[in-house]
């Protein structure tokens, strides 16, 4: 029993990625986590318009950022702001009760703006003054299934997208089969390609079917563009896939594969905005979240299905999440040629730099 003991031992010591796993990555997970799981909201957009905008700007305290002040501002204005996500909530003075706004798809934030204007609005009618009128934009009853369906929606791709396709080109290679791919006709990119569209297809038959899902069985509405939607999605999937394919060439077995995977899948649950705010997280916490790919996807999603948000307003989600596909994919197809070098070279049936290949 202890030579088995010191055996297990001597293959974890060999083991580097194994051992990162088990001792430094609780610890890292721990200290990340532990800043982002916060639902208070210590900072929420604000924006105030009309007449009297300077003057509510300068009464309003925490936890009330003041993003925006215009004058000459009226409710149209205000929403456009909520809609682009550029505030959370929006104020319009000049107007008996003066009109408070609020983006019901931020539901931490919004309902720490209640607690506050509830708190401000008794100040007010204490003073003889009137309170104000409260209007909840997008999600009116607050419902947590309409927020979250967009999310888990990306989630499940992320899943799809990285766990199922990290296996691919591994699988390959455990079989033996990689060689065969070596002394094909096919370039690097080809084979990444060919290795991603099953997936691709699959996961998009899992994004329509998840979102009807979503909006039939709990009444989630889509008001949005289809076409940003799909676009978005699209973008998405790419990145997961491409990272699949990363991870799934970078690893020697099945096992190493599907740890890699959940690397990269366990921080975005968290820290995407999906269930913890990235409002309330610990600034260094935060820039990290805005690294990853289902923080955009969410900002997307949320903004097409319910908001209807145009492309215009979602520009900026959409090209990170280009520019995050194009990286991913271009570093799978480098890595993925390094791989397949040392094959072509001394591939079945083919010359190696030490001359003929032994019968």
């Amino acid at each position: 029993m202890w030579a088995i003991i010191l055996k297990e031992f001597r293959e974890l010591r060999r083991d580097p990625r194994t051992l990162a796993m088990l001792i430094a990555l609780p610890v890292i997970l721990l200290v990340v986590f532990g800043y982002a799981a916060n639902f208070d909201v210590s900072d929420i957009p604000t924006a105030v318009v009309g007449p009297g905008a300077r003057e509510m700007a300068s009464r309003l305290g925490a936890p009330f950022d003041v993003v925006e002040i215009d004058p000459a501002g009226g409710v149209s204005r205000v929403r456009d702001y909520l809609r682009d996500g550029r505030a959370v909530v929006g104020i319009v003075t000049g107007r008996t009760p003066a009109v408070l706004l609020i983006d019901g798809t931020e539901q931490f934030g919004a309902q720490a703006a209640l607690r506050a204007f509830d708190r401000m609005s008794k100040t007010v009618r204490a003073g003889g003054q009137q309170a104000f009128e409260v209007r909840i934009l997008y999600n009116p009853g607050l419902k947590t299934s309409w927020i979250m369906i967009p999310g888990l929606t990306g989630l499940i791709l992320l899943f799809v997208g990285t766990l199922i396709t990290s296996l691919g080109i591994v699988r390959e290679r455990q079989a033996g089969t990689i060689e065969q791919l070596a002394v094909m006709p096919f370039r690097p990119l080809d084979v990444i390609i060919g290795k991603i569209v099953p997936y691709l297809l699959l996961a998009s038959l899992d994004m329509v079917v998840i979102v009807l899902v979503g909006c039939f069985l709990f009444g989630v509405p889509f008001v949005g563009s289809i076409a940003t939607f799909s676009l978005g999605a699209m973008l998405f999937l790419l990145v997961t896939l491409g990272m699949g394919i990363l991870i799934s060439s970078v690893s020697q077995n099945q096992g190493q594969s599907i740890q890699l995977a959940i690397m990269f899948v366990m921080p975005q649950i968290l820290l995407s905005g999906l269930i913890f705010p990235v409002s309330s997280m610990a600034k260094g916490v935060a820039w990290i979240a805005w690294a990853l790919p289902l923080s955009y996807f969410i900002k997307i999603g949320r903004g097409v299905m319910l908001k209807g948000a145009p492309l215009s307003s979602l520009w900026l989600p959409l090209v990170v999440l280009a520019g995050m596909a194009l990286v991913a994919l271009g570093l799978a197809v480098a890595r993925f040629r390094r791989d397949l070098a040392p094959n072509v070279r001394a591939g079945p049936g083919r010359l190696d730099d030490s001359g003929p290949e032994e019968a």
